[in-house]
C-alpha cells in the first residue's frame, strides 16, 4: 500500500522514511508546472516530464543526452553529440529547480532536482535535502543543543568543525566527471539560422547552405562563446524568430542573414539579434563579384568577417554581455568579461581582482582550460608589470608556464591557451619556441585578434618590428575596439621605424594612464617628436609609478628580448625625457657591494 502524502507542516527530516512515491512525485510535478516561477515557454517543463517518467518507469540508467536530443528537443537520428543543446537546457532546468525552492516551493513536500554530473532526477522529502546553506543552520543548532551537556567547550568546537566540512564540500572541485566545461555556466550562446536564399538558380542555393557551414566551423573556434551544433541550424528555418529561439533553447544571441546572387554579383547580409528583446545587435552587408573568385573562398571570406565581428573577445557579444553584467557577477563568465576588461585598462587594482575571480574559477572548475589560460597571463603580469607580486609561492614566471600548460593540455584547440603559452615562453626567455607556437595558433585561428595583437607583439619585441606592425595593423583593423595595449604597442613599432606621425596617433589612442609603461613609450615617442614637454611629463610620471625601472632599465629590456640596438636607442630617449637612464657599458661598470644582486623583473 502507497503511503499517503504528508501533510506540508507536518513534513520533517527523516532519513528512515520511506521514498516519495509515483503519486506523491507526479503531485509536485504538478505543483511546479503550476506555480508562476515556473518558466510556460521552452522545453524545461518537457525536459522535466520526459526524465520524471523513464525514472519512475526504472529507466534512469537509460536516461542519456542522446535520448533527451531525440524525444524532447525532437533531433533527427544520427544527432552529433557536439551540438550543446541537452547540456544547456539542463543547466537552464537546475537553475530554475534551485530558484523555485528558493521562493515558491520552499515549504512544498517534495523536493525534485537533477543532480549535476548525468540527467537522471532524484525524489526526496524536501527536509531531507535543504534547498540552501542557510536551512543548515537550525540543524547544525539544534545537534549543537544536544550536544551542550557534554560541554560547551565541545559543542563548539564540533559546530565548527561541521561548518568546516560543509563550506568545504561546498568550495572544493567535484569530481573530475562532473567539471567538464558543459557543466561551467559559460558565457554568451549563440544559434546560426540557416541563411535565406533570396535568389535565382543553383548558385544561389549551393553559396548559401555552404555559407551557413562556414559559419558553423568558423564560429566555434572563438571559445569564450557556445555555439549551438549543425543539427539545431538545421532544424530551423531561416526565418526563424529570435522569440522561438529564446524560448525552446534558451540561446541569448540569433545570427541570421541573406544571399542574393544576381548575375555576376553576390550580396551576402548578416545580422546579430538579442534574443531578449529582438534588437539587431550588428548588421553588416557583403558585396563580391563572382568573377573575382571562386564561391569557395568568397564564402570562407564572409564567413570569417563575420565570426570576427561579432564572437572575438571585445566584439559585438562580448560588448552586449558587458553592459548587461551584474555587478556582483563573479562567476566563471563573469571571471573571463573582468580578464577582458583587465587588458583593455592594465592597472594593478583590476590585476588582483580578477586574479583571486579565475584563481576561485579553476578550484571549483580544473577542466576549464579558458580560465587557466587568463590566469597564465595575469601570472606573468606579476612579474612583467610588478602587478600584486605573490612572493609566498614559486616564482610568477614558473607558474605562468604551468598554467599555460595545463590549459593546453585540457584542451589543445583553445586559441587563448595558445596565446598564454606563446607569452610566457617569451618571458622564459625562450624567443623562438613562443613564435612557433604563436605562428601555429595563428594558423589555427586567424581571426581572434587578441591572439593577432599579442602575437604581433612578440614578433614586434623580437626585433621583426614591421612584421609586427603589419600583425597589429590587421588586430586593430578587424577590432578597431580592442585593447589599448596593441595601439601602445603599434605605437611603439611605429618608433622604431622613425614613423613619428603614426606613432603620435598610436599613442594618443592607447591611453592606458594607469598602465606604467605607457608613460614610458609615450615619452620616448614625444621626445622624437619634439614634443619635449609631453616627454617630459610622461617620463615624469612613468618613474613616480615605476621607480624600480630606470635603475635596472638594461635587465628590463634584456628580459623583454629588445635587441641591442632598439635597447641603445630606447635609454637613449629616456634619457633625453630627463630620466637617469644608464646605458649597458655604464650598467656593466657600476660597483656592487659583495653579495648583493641587481633586482631583474621582467
Amino acid at each position: 500500500m502507497q503511503n499517503q502524502l504528508p501533510a506540508e507542516h507536518d513534513v520533517a527530516p527523516c532519513l528512515s522514511c520511506a521514498p516519495p512515491n509515483h503519486d506523491d512525485i507526479r503531485a509536485q510535478l504538478e505543483r511546479i508546472f503550476s506555480s508562476c516561477e515556473f518558466p510556460k515557454v521552452g522545453r524545461s517543463a518537457a525536459f522535466l516530464t520526459y526524465v520524471t517518467e523513464e525514472a519512475l518507469a526504472g529507466r534512469a540508467e537509460r536516461i542519456k543526452g542522446y535520448s533527451i536530443a531525440i524525444e524532447v528537443f525532437k533531433r533527427r537520428e544520427g544527432f552529433k553529440q557536439d551540438d550543446p543543446v541537452v547540456r544547456i537546457e539542463a543547466g537552464r532546468l537546475r537553475r530554475t529547480l534551485e530558484r523555485y525552492y528558493l521562493v515558491a516551493g520552499q515549504n512544498d513536500p517534495i523536493r525534485i532536482d537533477i543532480p549535476k554530473g548525468g540527467y537522471a532526477p532524484s525524489f526526496v522529502w524536501n527536509k531531507e535535502v535543504p534547498a540552501s546553506s542557510d536551512e543548515r543552520l537550525p540543524t547544525l543548532r539544534q545537534r549543537l543543543q544536544k550536544l551542550m551537556p557534554f560541554g560547551l567547550g565541545a559543542a563548539i568546537m564540533l559546530g565548527v568543525v561541521m561548518v568546516a566540512l560543509a563550506v568545504s564540500a561546498y568550495l572544493l572541485p567535484t569530481r573530475l566527471g562532473s567539471t567538464s566545461q558543459g557543466s561551467i555556466k559559460e558565457g554568451p550562446t549563440l544559434v546560426v539560422a540557416p541563411f535565406a536564399n533570396l535568389g535565382d538558380g543553383p548558385q544561389a542555393g549551393l553559396y548559401t547552405a555552404g555559407l551557413t557551414e562556414e559559419l558553423l566551423t568558423a564560429l566555434p573556434r572563438f571559445k569564450e562563446i557556445r555555439v549551438f551544433g549543425r543539427e539545431t541550424s538545421k532544424s530551423l528555418p531561416s526565418g526563424v524568430e529570435a522569440s522561438q529561439v529564446r524560448g525552446e533553447l534558451g540561446a541569448r544571441f540569433l545570427l541570421a542573414g541573406g544571399v542574393r546572387v544576381s548575375g555576376d554579383r553576390i550580396r551576402v547580409t548578416a545580422r546579430l539579434l538579442d534574443t531578449d528583446n529582438d534588437e539587431i545587435l550588428w548588421s553588416q552587408t557583403y558585396d563580391d563579384d563572382i568573377k573575382s573568385g571562386d564561391l569557395f573562398s568568397i564564402q570562407s571570406d564572409v564567413a570569417n568577417k563575420v565570426a570576427t565581428a561579432v564572437a572575438q573577445p571585445y566584439g559585438i557579444m562580448a560588448q552586449a554581455d558587458v553592459s548587461n553584467q551584474a555587478p556582483d557577477d563573479l562567476g566563471v563568465y563573469g571571471c573571463t568579461l573582468s580578464f577582458y576588461g583587465y587588458r583593455a585598462e592594465l592597472s594593478a587594482t583590476r590585476h588582483l581582482d580578477v586574479r583571486e575571480c579565475l584563481e576561485r574559477a579553476v578550484a571549483r572548475y580544473p577542466s576549464f582550460a579558458t580560465a587557466w589560460a587568463m590566469l597564465s597571463i595575469i601570472y606573468l603580469d606579476e612579474d612583467r608589470f610588478r602587478f600584486n607580486r605573490n612572493t609566498s609561492g614559486s616564482p610568477p614566471i614558473n607558474r605562468s608556464l604551468q598554467a599555460a600548460r595545463r590549459a593546453v593540455q585540457l584542451d589543445p584547440d583553445n586559441t587563448r591557451a595558445h596565446q598564454a603559452l606563446m607569452t610566457a615562453l617569451f618571458f622564459h626567455q625562450e624567443v623562438s619556441e613562443a613564435l612557433r607556437v604563436g605562428e601555429q595558433a595563428l594558423a589555427t585561428n586567424p581571426n581572434d585578434t587578441e591572439l593577432l595583437g599579442e602575437f604581433g607583439t612578440r614578433v614586434a619585441m623580437s626585433g621583426e618590428w614591421q612584421r609586427g606592425a603589419e600583425l597589429l595593423d590587421r588586430a586593430l583593423a578587424l577590432n578597431p575596439g580592442g585593447a589599448g595595449y596593441y595601439h601602445g604597442t603599434r605605437a611603439l613599432a611605429a618608433y622604431m621605424l622613425h614613423d613619428n606621425k603614426t606613432a603620435v596617433i598610436e599613442i594618443k589612442q592607447a591611453d592606458l594612464q594607469k598602465f606604467p609603461l605607457f608613460h614610458a613609450v609615450a615619452a620616448v615617442i614625444y621626445v622624437n617628436a619634439g614634443m619635449m614637454d609631453d616627454a617630459r611629463r610622461e617620463a615624469f610620471s612613468f618613474n613616480e609609478m615605476r621607480p624600480d625601472f630606470i635603475p635596472n632599465v638594461v635587465a628590463e629590456l634584456k628580459a623583454r628580448n629588445f635587441r641591442p640596438a632598439d635597447r641603445a636607442r630606447l635609454i637613449a630617449d629616456i634619457r633625453k625625457a630627463g630620466l637617469p637612464a644608464s646605458d649597458e657599458v655604464q650598467a656593466s661598470m657600476l660597483w656592487r657591494p659583495q653579495g648583493s644582486a641587481v633586482l631583474v623583473p621582467r
